[in-house]
């Protein structure tokens, strides 16, 4: 099943050419591999034309589904690491992917409904207004008069993206079993991270309670607004919501006519971000241009919309607290405590010389300040620090993958809005506030009245479990000894199997060798069995003997 999923991904792949956009200077070996690619002609387009890249790349992610799609959208994103041609192209898939046929569309949301569409809606729009990698959107108006979206899942979608996520776990497996980075890195751990991820966004009453909470958590606020969720008529591929206007974040020329002020855009993205992260520990991890609006109300305090809350994200507190102390020391240039906390935190082994892990962080992150955000490229940054982390086994945390990818997203937006942002004096400033109140009295004290009823439900119990554990303290101690004393005994019973797997190893050579002394004359000179010398059988049997019976 898996084969033949490679095998419709090598054949879109060729069909379109792909590689054309490999670099040149490939080893022989790729270059061999790719030969049946040239046995393709070249796509063209429909009034004959050939196809440019970025099209060729574009209708490939298209044809290959969701998993293919993301990655394009997130290409899209990255104008600094991909030319402009392709970046025009791939844009299209943030909500222009070839949609599946109304009729179908219509059926799905009236069965999920159990209600024609004439009777829960005063109109209905049959083109749609978006089509995405995972779903398509439709409008329509409520009966009683308020404008909704209504969201529908792609039929057949979850097969594709099972077929791929298992050809992903299977690579996942190879390079985590034969590289020499493989542990470190986790590539299984992340798949499966990714694997949930996406199939949660397949369940779109799951988006609409992530949407609640969201909304909830910016209600009245002036950064960003979140559509409502219209709970009677939302299904598990069924979503509808309110509609909402404002001009897409990409559209630059748009923005500029209406006078917004980019330089104030930028930075409240930049504070939205920092704000779900720290203040609310719940993230929209799906940030792409195409699911994101400007607000038109008042173009000199822009306010940002946001739609398609499948992806979000969070951190233990640990991680949490851990992440904004790291990024507060690199925004005070203090890597010494930056190579701390990676040690403190686990990310690093605890035998890493801290001096050297201070250098060597040093090494990446000064060059990156005081700069403007165009010329400051996070990807670059991030390969710099995978590399410096392989040097110090640092271990890839799968549960900042999301968080990762979320920075690169919003990263790509602002070099779009306001190349010129300081990213570094607008996230100082919060990052400082924030572990100041998190060390608060008012918000120790709300800490206390949290836990404090499930403490002092448990309270009664301490003397009976301080005293049980007393009681136990001389039998663990025993066990402790008995357990010792086991591993000290399977420990010299392995050391003398050892020793006799030795003996046994020589025995036979020597055996073999004086056979091999007394055959060799029968072999050319015809010598008789008989004339072989008894102390070497002896010695090749006890060789043979000492091999089977070593244990």
């Amino acid at each position: 099943m898996v084969f033949f999923r490679l095998l419709t991904i090598l054949r879109v792949f060729a069909r379109y050419r792909l590689d054309k956009l490999l670099p040149e200077g490939l080893p022989f070996a790729a270059r061999a591999a790719l030969f049946f690619f040239k046995l393709f002609p070249q796509p063209r387009t429909a009034s004959g034309e050939k196809m440019a890249r970025g099209e060729c790349l574009r209708r490939a992610c298209e044809d290959l589904g969701p998993i293919f799609v993301k990655f394009g959208q997130l290409l899209s994103t990255r104008p600094d690491l991909v030319p402009d041609d392709i970046v025009r192209e791939l844009n299209h898939l943030q909500d222009n992917v070839a949609p599946f046929p109304n009729d179908e569309f219509q059926r799905i949301v009236e069965t999920s409904l159990g209600a024609k569409v004439s009777d829960v809606f005063a109109s209905y729009e049959a083109s749609p207004l978006a089509s995405a990698s995972v779903a398509q959107v439709h409008t329509a108006v409520l009966k009683d008069g308020r404008d909704v979206v209504i969201k529908v899942v792609r039929p057949g979608i979850e097969k594709i993206i099972a077929k791929d996520v298992q050809l992903l776990l299977l690579v996942a497996r190879w390079v985590e079993k034969n590289t020499l980075d493989g542990k470190r890195l986790h590539p299984v751990e992340i798949v499966q991270d990714y694997r949930t991820t996406i199939f949660d966004e397949l369940d779109l009453q799951r988006e609409a309670a992530n949407g609640s909470q969201l909304r909830r958590n910016f209600l009245n606020s002036p950064l960003l607004y979140v559509p409502e969720v219209y709970w009677d008529y939302t299904r598990s591929n069924v979503l509808v919501m309110e509609r909402i206007y404002g001009i897409p974040v990409t559209d630059v020329a748009a923005l500029s006519a209406q006078q917004t002020d980019m330089k104030k855009l930028a930075e409240r993205g930049v504070e939205i971000f920092f704000t779900q992260v720290f203040e609310h520990n719940f993230f929209h991890a799906d940030m792409h241009p195409g699911n994101i609006f400007v607000a038109t109300k008042n173009p000199q305090l822009p306010q940002y919309i946001a739609v398609d809350m499948a992806i979000v994200g969070s951190l233990t507190r640990e991680d949490q607290y851990y992440l904004a102390r790291n990024l507060l020391a690199m925004f005070r240039r203090d890597y010494r405590q930056v190579a701390e906390l990676h040690v403190q935190s686990g990310w690093v082994p605890a035998t890493v010389r801290v001096e050297e892990l201070e250098a060597a962080i040093r090494t990446v992150c000064e060059p990156i300040f005081e700069k403007p955000l165009k010329e400051i490229s996070f990807a670059n940054v991030l390969l710099s620090l995978f590399r410096t982390a392989r040097r110090f086994d640092m271990e890839v945390q799968p549960q900042l993958v999301l968080l990762q990818k979320t920075l690169l997203n919003i990263e790509g937006l602002g070099r779009q809005l306001y190349p010129d942002l300081d990213l570094w004096v607008t996230a100082h400033p919060f990052l400082e506030r924030w572990l100041k109140n998190r060390f608060h009295p008012k918000t120790l004290w709300g800490e206390l009245k949290r836990y404090a009823p499930e403490w002092m439900e448990k309270f009664p119990q301490v003397p009976d479990l301080v005293f049980n554990s007393l009681q136990q303290l001389p039998q663990i101690s025993e066990r402790m000894e008995q357990l010792s004393n086991d591993i000290a005994k399977r420990n010299a019973n392995e050391q003398q199997q050892k020793r006799r797997t030795a003996i046994a190893l020589l025995a036979f050579a020597a055996a073999g060798y004086f056979l091999w002394q007394d055959l060799a004359p029968m072999l050319v000179e015809n010598v008789a069995l008989s004339d072989i010398s008894p102390s070497t059988i002896a010695l090749a049997v006890v060789g043979i003997a000492a091999l089977l019976f070593r244990k």
